[in-house]
């Protein structure tokens, strides 16, 4: 819908009322009352009517640069309004830890991505507390956090994850249905870093335990390519373990110690628009 200002520049450039009318889908008498409502305002009379057509009177000559000047940037300004709802060249943000990285959200971007094709991602690795600290930084749009480790922001629940034991091949623990954590801490033990908080040291204290941790690792693949090789033995994710693991005994953790994974935001209402979008489709997919 043109302004006042787009129609007073729209009946100049059709030299005259009725065909600017016929142009823009108006009434003649619609297009009329809006030019002399834009007159009243400015205080002048912008067009002068003559046997040839209309003309501006030397005020409208004065006022008609900024007239256009407004008329191109309303134009400008309703172009960006609609790139930005089909998001072209707009930007997610978004922390993320390597099992969440790996599993939920490679289907989440490629169906977003199907519906506004000018989207980008922009992806950070880290764990809870640094992709949290992030989003309240304001540098990061949407992070994956362990509900947990973090209250402080506005959350939306996606997958709540067992811990499982992980062996290697051929461990006398490999016998048992569900393994206690008291026995895995009696193991040589391979801990995934979690940052500031670890959840896996947290379901030991629970019952009591310290496990005997000999290597700290950030990188899940990593630890199982370790406990292959008969390292040592962990405790890690259901969901880094989606997939087969060849040489490799998993078991449940008989206290059935779990994570809560939630997609974290700082606020709704502040959330760029692409972000917004990307949390509400995610919303409609779980």
């Amino acid at each position: 819908m043109l302004s006042k200002y787009g129609i007073f520049c729209k009946v100049m450039e059709a030299g005259g009322f009725t065909r600017a009318a016929a142009e823009i889908g108006y009434s003649q008498s619609s297009v009329s009352q809006t030019v002399r409502t834009l007159e009243r305002e400015l205080g002048v009379t912008l067009i002068a009517r003559r046997r040839d057509g209309l003309a501006l009177t030397p005020d409208g000559e004065q006022f008609m640069p900024y007239i256009q000047a407004i008329a191109s940037a309303e134009r400008a300004l309703e172009q960006k309004r609609e790139e930005m709802e089909d998001l072209a060249d707009a930007t997610v943000s978004l922390g993320t830890f390597t099992s969440a990285s790996r599993s939920m959200l490679p289907m989440w971007m490629e169906g977003f991505k199907a519906l506004y094709p000018g989207v980008k991602f922009v992806l950070r690795q880290g764990e809870y507390t640094s992709i949290a600290r992030l989003i309240r930084n304001d540098e990061l749009d949407l992070g994956f956090v362990s509900t947990e480790v973090i209250q402080d922001l506005e959350t939306l629940a996606l997958h709540r994850d067992e811990m499982m034991a992980v062996l290697p091949g051929g461990h006398p623990l490999a016998e048992m249905d569900a393994i206690p954590l008291s026995l895995l801490a009696r193991e040589p033990f391979i801990l995934l870093d979690e940052g500031d908080r670890s959840l896996i040291l947290e379901a030991f204290a629970r019952q009591g335990l310290t496990p005997r941790v000999e290597y700290t690792v950030m990188d899940d693949s990593t630890i199982l390519a370790m406990v292959r090789k008969g390292m040592g033995v962990t405790v890690i994710y259901d969901l880094v373990l989606m997939s087969p693991h060849r040489d490799l005994v998993v078991r449940p953790v008989a206290e059935h110690p779990e994570r809560n994974i939630a997609l974290a935001w700082r606020s709704w209402d502040t959330l760029p628009l692409a972000a917004r979008r990307f949390a509400d489709y995610i919303i409609k997919s779980i």
